[in-house]
């Protein structure tokens, strides 16, 4: 068991900025551990890193991970996670733990909610029950979970919805932080360590939206805040241009963080911006269905062509799956439905993530981010062209785009 000092205040430093952008290397300190920013936060949905022990989770780099309110609320309920002695204890996890608020879960549902301004009512996704989902409720699950950082309630509006909607939505989403702020005032000692309140950003693809949000938020001047509301399906060019915004729209001496964007080319893009903290379901989704991350693009293991490859999923990683397995034992365990298949490839996919933003920090620290990440991001997009025109060589009419 890692001791850390529990009753360390949580704070954020930005210790150096590039010269040639927006780019900077920093610290959370949390009751749970010093974690080096930019920093990428693997997902643990329901109390766990699907297919993968905490041990090897802690082996990749990773130092916090994100957990998910609304699973977590449904199943096993918050307040048994609190009798429990909180997700750490229960789960077994040494590092620090960020919790969503529900929000964007809750949202999603569409048909299932109804939305008021007191908050959500919403029916099970697992057995149809219903639900009511405030702030104040939020807040209170967030607590009884024992999250170091606590993400507000707010709402997401869908891409593709009009401006007014998307107004709505930002405006309700800066009321419902007033409330969440008043349950405990940005931070709060309970059970030993300190949480705290991160306030999220909202207003869609629209600058003008995004920057009544931002005054909107910032004032309650909070330990942290999120940019919400991208990487929902709106164009590339448009989820980039307003993370610039975003970033530039939020306080230097806060963390910034960027809810749900996880491409490798997207997180050194945002990066870039100012972004400091990333989180994506991608890494450990993809490898449970196949398909591995490598510097030089996706690499789906379990097709035919990687049967009597005797090399790893990438040459140039470090992780103890490239170390000792090929990427023909991979594939034969994916097509025998061994459970270890999975396994193996979500250890790479984190070890990939981690030495990716390990390597953007060494970067920064040297004085050399910009051409470090003009050679991640070439070499990315090049391997993903090439897989895309091998996709289209084998399916009739070609399929194009980034999934």
């Amino acid at each position: 068991m890692i001791k850390h000092a529990l009753d360390t205040p949580f704070s954020f430093k930005v210790n150096s900025t590039a010269s040639d952008c927006a780019a900077r290397r920093g610290c959370l300190t949390t009751g749970h551990g010093i974690i080096e920013t930019p920093v990428f936060m693997p997902v643990g949905t329901v109390g766990t890193v699907k297919a993968v022990t905490f041990e090897s989770v802690w082996e990749t780099g990773a130092r916090i991970i994100l957990g998910n309110t609304y699973h977590l609320y449904l199943r096993p309920g918050h307040e048994l996670i609190q009798r429990m002695g909180g997700l750490h204890k229960f789960q077994g996890w040494d590092g620090a733990l960020l919790t969503d608020s529900a929000g964007f879960q809750v949202f999603s549902l569409n048909e299932l909610n109804k939305i008021t301004e007191d908050g959500v009512e919403f029916r099970s996704h697992l057995d149809g029950s219903k639900h009511f989902f405030s702030p104040e409720v939020s807040m209170a699950a967030q607590l009884n979970i024992g999250a170091d950082i606590i993400m507000a309630f707010d709402q997401c509006a869908a891409y593709g919805v009009g401006k007014q909607e998307v107004e709505a939505a930002l405006d309700r989403t800066s009321r419902w932080l007033v409330r969440c702020k008043d349950v405990f005032d940005g931070r709060i000692f309970l059970d030993g360590w300190q949480r705290v309140l991160f306030g999220i950003m909202q207003g869609g693809i629209y600058e003008d939206l995004r920057r009544r949000s931002a005054t909107q938020i910032v004032d309650l001047d909070l330990p942290g805040y999120a940019v919400g509301g991208l990487s929902v399906g709106e164009p590339i060019e448009a989820m980039r241009e307003i993370t610039e915004l975003a970033a530039g729209l939020l306080p230097r001496d806060k963390a910034r963080y960027l809810m749900g964007v996880g491409f490798p080319d997207d997180i050194v893009a945002s990066v870039e911006m100012g972004i400091d903290m990333f989180d994506c379901v991608l890494p450990t989704r993809m490898a449970r269905t196949g398909t591995v991350l490598t510097r030089d693009g996706r690499l789906v293991v379990k097709n035919q062509e990687n049967a009597e490859d005797h090399g790893p999923i990438d040459a140039e990683c470090g992780c103890p799956v490239c170390a000792r397995h090929s990427r023909g034992y991979i594939r034969h365990l994916f097509k025998a439905s061994e459970i270890l298949g999975p396994t193996l490839a979500t250890m790479h996919n984190l070890f990939f993530y981690q030495e990716l933003m390990a390597g953007i920090r060494g970067a920064l620290e040297a004085g050399g981010f910009k051409p470090f990440a003009r050679e991640v991001t070439r070499r990315w997009q090049e391997g993903e062209m090439a897989r895309l025109e091998r996709v289209d060589k084998r399916l009739p009419g070609g399929r194009k785009g980034r999934l």
